[in-house]
């Protein structure tokens, strides 16, 4: 078995790995500029494109096989989420992680997985309780091998779970939109074994507080959780000035 990594292991790698040599294939039986967007979105949520890096219209068209109109629509999109800075004159360039982004971000996403989980803890399905201990099961085998992608991707499935059982998807859209800059601070820092076990431990809490019928204690677990990624965005500033702006 290899040894466990620490955070700061992981951000050295990544930030010394190269530009991804390739985005993944467009299917173009499909309509092609939501999967432009996806894509290149993908790219720089997980830091297979790295902040500050330039980005080129006519190298990404060509590495999508698309014209570079789709392309130039979906930076123009992805500048207005900001996670591209588009500067006069001198081009398109992914946007640092900014700590100003992600307290805010997080803060509307506080506000509003807090009151859902307030309301799940009175009036939740035994299905969902059933369903959502599953995906926690599924988080433990992802901790215990140390597979944060796996996490990240039950993570994701996890908290929208909460918004679908309450009847909320379109809150479910706003967070998604809002906690793009949150998502780069989590790839960032995985894999961390300890840290992922800590995300788990307060699932499980969340979780038993809606199970026991006890919203106060739900929404203090939801908060705590959410909080998290504050202490990590801070450390990462000083870690990574080059990768995080204060």
């Amino acid at each position: 078995m290899a040894d466990k990594r620490t955070m700061e292991d992981t951000i050295s790698d990544k930030a010394a790995s190269p530009p991804a040599a390739g985005l993944e294939p467009i299917n173009l039986r499909m309509p092609i500029a939501p999967q432009v967007y996806e894509r290149i979105r993908r790219a720089i949520i997980t830091l297979a494109i790295l902040p500050s890096e330039a980005l080129s219209e006519k190298e990404l068209s060509l590495q999508l096989g698309v014209s570079r109109t789709p392309v130039r629509e979906a930076l123009i999109r992805l500048a207005d989420e900001g996670l591209i800075d588009i500067l006069p004159q001198r081009g398109s360039f992914v946007a640092p992680i900014r700590i100003r982004d992600v307290e805010e971000a997080q803060f509307i996403r506080e506000s509003l997985e807090v009151a859902v989980v307030g309301r799940l803890a009175g009036q939740c399905s035994s299905q969902f309780l059933i369903d959502i201990k599953a995906n926690l099961a599924r988080q433990e085998l992802a901790v215990t091998q140390e597979d944060g992608d796996l996490f990240l991707e039950l993570d994701e499935a996890f908290h929208r779970s909460f918004c679908e059982e309450a009847g909320l998807s379109k809150s479910w859209r706003v967070i998604q939109t809002v906690k793009l800059q949150m998502d780069r601070v989590r790839y960032l820092s995985l894999p961390d074994a300890i840290h992922l076990r800590t995300l788990l431990a307060q699932h499980w809490q969340i979780v038993s507080a809606i199970e026991q019928k006890e919203p106060e204690a739900a929404r203090a677990a939801m908060a705590a959780h959410l909080q998290e990624v504050l202490g990590t965005a801070h450390w990462l500033s000083v870690q990574r000035a080059d990768l995080v702006e204060r």
